[in-house]
């Protein structure tokens, strides 16, 4: 038999879901899945029930999902090195190859069979189906003191989103699927890309006027500089936090992607700790949440 006070917290978070629920129907989420609750067995568990039960009580989640040590693990086992400039994967052509081999499909066939294992139906795409993900060659460029004009370097296959064709997703959605997309874009001459999958996610809701972007993290959220965490940011509050250099280093193109989210219309943009279980559902549904706000 059920514990009263056990039962009385149980009804407290039900009662505490309802209204987020009614606001949020018929709304679509996109998630940028990766880091600790891609590898953890019960986060990848629980992260695919949570997705289930969104699309359940009828939000439309969009997954978009990264995969760095995963290709890292690949190219180690060939005997390949894994090379980053300023943290982006110097990508040549054998190196793309094991790219889409694992992103389009060591990776996202297993997130679409967890998700249909708890009862949802997904389905993955690459950013070559339907012509979802047009990409561009990204440049790179570094300046130093001693130079007189930026150095120009190639780091291969890297590419950015030059547009999202939605039409493809729409149509899944639309159908009670829920998409599960690898972020590889292609050219107009048909070459692949690798896409950083915070800004896939990022211009995929932005495209899809989504009422919520989600960055799953191995992070609490953005802390301030006495480590606290902080939430309910506006845009200006976050241009300042960058100035005074609060924001930095790996979590500054994350509140980038996410202030860019939230300036394209997104309703709330929210970078989260997928450390913890159930973080999503914890995110949306209660008051406290378990990260980050970001809203424009």
């Amino acid at each position: 038999m059920l514990d009263r006070t056990a039962g009385m917290n149980i009804a407290k978070v039900l009662t505490e879901a309802l209204p987020y629920i009614q606001r949020f129907q018929g709304q679509t989420v996109v998630i940028k899945y990766g880091g600790n609750a891609m590898v953890d067995e019960a986060l990848k568990s629980g992260f695919a029930r949570d997705v289930v039960l969104m699309k359940l009580v009828g939000i439309n989640p969009v997954i978009v999902h990264g995969g760095g040590p995963q290709i890292g693990d690949l190219l180690k086992k060939i005997g390949k090195e894994s090379e980053f400039v300023d943290g982006m994967r110097v990508t040549d052509s054998e190196t793309m190859s094991i790219v889409e081999m694992v992103l389009g499909g060591q990776v996202n066939k297993e997130i679409v069979s967890l998700i249909n294992q708890h009862g949802g139906k997904a389905v993955g795409l690459t950013g070559k189906d339907g012509n979802l993900i047009k990409a561009r060659k990204m440049t790179f460029t570094r300046s130093a003191p001693e130079m007189n004009t930026p150095e120009i370097i190639d780091i291969g296959h890297v590419g950015e989103v030059a547009e999202i064709d939605p039409d493809v997703v729409d149509m899944l959605v639309n159908d009670d699927f829920i998409p599960v997309i690898a972020p590889i874009g292609v050219d107009e001459k048909g070459q692949a890309y690798n896409i950083n999958a915070d800004l896939v996610a990022g211009r995929m809701a932005e495209t899809l006027c989504a009422e919520k972007l989600i960055l799953l993290t191995n992070t609490q959220g953005l802390l301030d500089k006495e480590d606290r965490l902080l939430t309910g940011l506006d845009s200006g509050q976050v241009d300042e936090l960058i100035k005074d250099g609060t924001i930095h280093g790996g979590m500054l193109p994350k509140i980038r992607c996410a202030l860019d989210a939230v300036h394209a219309g997104v309703t709330t943009s929210h970078i989260i700790d997928g450390r913890v279980e159930h973080a999503v559902l914890l995110e949306i549904f209660t008051d406290e949440g378990v990260g980050t706000l970001i809203k424009s």
